[in-house]
């Protein structure tokens, strides 16, 4: 598949003709497909420099998820060093937010941000993020476009015809056992489990189709959801071992 994406006006445009098929989408019309909050939250996308800024103290990053206020250096964090529900939040992350392949057992730059962002409760733009990443990987050329699951509902948005949706069978340690998340005090509840309350209470605005001047909200980064984001996997996701 050929897709090609564009940065206009503080807008990142992904085109393509698939099965003959034109589609053409933006992070706005995307975050409205998947059913998200459209233009709030960061969207950092930093591949190397370890940088501060508001929202991302990578020294406090470190020590946070490492565990340890003595380190007096930024720098990745291994798997080893994070408490268990910091492991399953980077798992959530690495798999969905900027999903990637090899280093599983080791944190990027980016995955802390995003990790940071999860457990404190504020706002990460996934439209803009997934917009970006696809982005890199297209100028990369020898990798595979992420987002498989998501990029299917874009499709079936625009009516391209679908043969195969069944896609990859997950791995063995793609799943999660229900031990596991209970040890990560995660609660059960109607075959969902959850972090928090377990009041899901949808944003009004999330299925709204985007108009088509709107422009994206670099920032408010630090505001939290006015619902509860913690949606982890339901009872169908249970059937292997971590």
């Amino acid at each position: 598949m050929l897709l090609t994406l564009i940065h206009y006006k503080k807008k990142d445009v992904a085109r393509s003709c698939i099965r003959g098929v034109d589609i053409k989408f933006d992070n706005l019309r995307l975050a409205s497909i998947l059913g998200v909050p459209r233009n709030s939250g960061i969207c950092e996308y930093i591949k190397e420099v370890w940088e501060e800024s508001k929202y991302t103290k990578p020294l406090e990053m470190t020590r946070k998820f490492a565990n340890d206020n003595m380190i007096m250096e930024a720098r990745r964090v291994r798997s080893v060093e994070m408490k268990l529900f910091q492991r399953f939040v980077h798992f959530l992350v690495m798999k969905n937010v900027v999903p990637r392949y090899g280093k599983r057992d080791t944190t990027s730059y980016m995955d802390l941000i995003y990790m940071d962002h999860l457990t404190s409760r504020r706002m990460v733009n996934l439209p803009r993020v997934m917009m970006r990443h696809m982005s890199y990987v297209i100028s990369m050329k020898d990798h595979e476009l992420p987002y498989g699951d998501w990029l299917t509902m874009v499709f079936e948005a625009f009516g391209v015809p679908l043969i195969d949706k069944q896609g990859e069978e997950p791995k063995r340690y793609d799943y999660f056992v229900e031990t596991f998340l209970t040890m990560c005090q995660l609660k059960r509840e109607n075959g969902v489990w959850w972090l928090g309350s377990g009041k899901h209470r949808r944003r009004d605005d999330e299925e709204a189709a985007p108009a088509e001047n709107e422009e994206v909200n670099e920032e408010e980064a630090g505001a939290q959801p006015d619902f509860d984001w913690e949606v982890v996997v339901d009872d169908a996701t249970l059937q292997g071992g971590i």
